[in-house]
């Protein structure tokens, strides 16, 4: 079982992309968010053990994150970001798999299904995008400078539990990840101001949508300030044919931690359906 952050390098159309893997069974793809150093570790940690005891999980880091590779003078948008992640599926010999998208990761989801809808089984997206909505707190997450009090800010914003802001040892591992050699650069790069125009970027119309006819699970923390639950994930559920919503009370955006147990169940008993 993967432990580290440490995980696995393949080749994909060049791109050399790092990865957990662990698990047997049903194949399911975790997409990361979009948060200052963030890697597909930092974001599945404490969930991957648990999901690893019941299907057979991939965890990518996507293309300009993590430890995969950063090539000189990309340009970063929804689309390659979609390719990258239907070329990593290709590469690793799965032809259908379910998806968890984080965030970020849950607007990479629904373009993955809306431009390979035969690759998908059952999609769940916590805390998404892939709707419009104005930006809220989001816009202080992609515009982050590293700095420790920058980070302990940002933790305020993504938990519901302002303690964590106070942990010193997660302030120092998030600050230290997002100063990485190459992390803040490219992630610097990805999203200059003005943001909003990055938020519709990722969106995909009502029409589009209503295409999405897979089960789809929409999950969501009742007080997330990244991402507002009445703007992106109840307006999801109303335009997805086959979608079902779960809020958890008293959470931010950072559901797989804040609700880590809670979470895995939802994840398995919907996938187990």
């Amino acid at each position: 079982m993967a432990t580290v952050e440490e995980g696995k390098f393949i080749d994909v159309k060049g791109l050399n992309t790092h990865y957990h893997e662990d698990g047997q069974g049903e194949a399911v793809l975790l997409i990361h968010g979009s948060g200052p150093g963030v890697s597909a570790w930092a974001n599945w940690r404490l969930v991957f053990p648990i999901l690893s005891k019941h299907f057979h999980l991939y965890a990518p880091d996507v293309v300009g994150f993590g430890y995969t590779d950063r090539p000189e003078g990309q340009e970063y948008n929804i689309h390659v970001w979609a390719d990258h992640m239907i070329d990593f599926l290709d590469a690793v010999g799965e032809k259908k798999v379910s998806i968890i998208g984080n965030s970020f990761g849950g607007a990479i989801a629904l373009h993955i299904a809306k431009k390979r809808p035969e690759l998908i089984n059952k999609l769940i997206m916590m805390g998404s995008m892939g709707i419009d909505h104005k930006m809220t707190e989001l816009d202080a997450v992609w515009g982050y400078e590293p700095s420790h009090e920058n980070m302990k800010n940002l933790i305020k914003i993504f938990a519901y539990d302002q303690s964590m802001a106070e942990n010193g040892d997660l302030v120092e591992m998030r600050y230290k990840s997002s100063i990485q050699p190459g992390f803040h650069e490219s992630f610097s790069s990805m999203f200059p101001a003005p943001r909003q125009r990055h938020v519709g970027a990722m969106a995909l119309t009502i029409d589009e949508l209503n295409a999405i006819d897979f089960p789809a699970l929409l999950i969501h923390g009742r007080e997330d300030r990244v991402i507002p639950l009445e703007e992106t994930s109840m307006k999801l559920a109303l335009h997805m044919p086959q979608a079902e919503l779960h809020v958890f009370p008293h959470c931010g955006h950072w559901v797989q931690i804040e609700k880590t147990h809670e979470f895995a169940d939802q994840v398995i008993q919907f996938l187990n359906r």
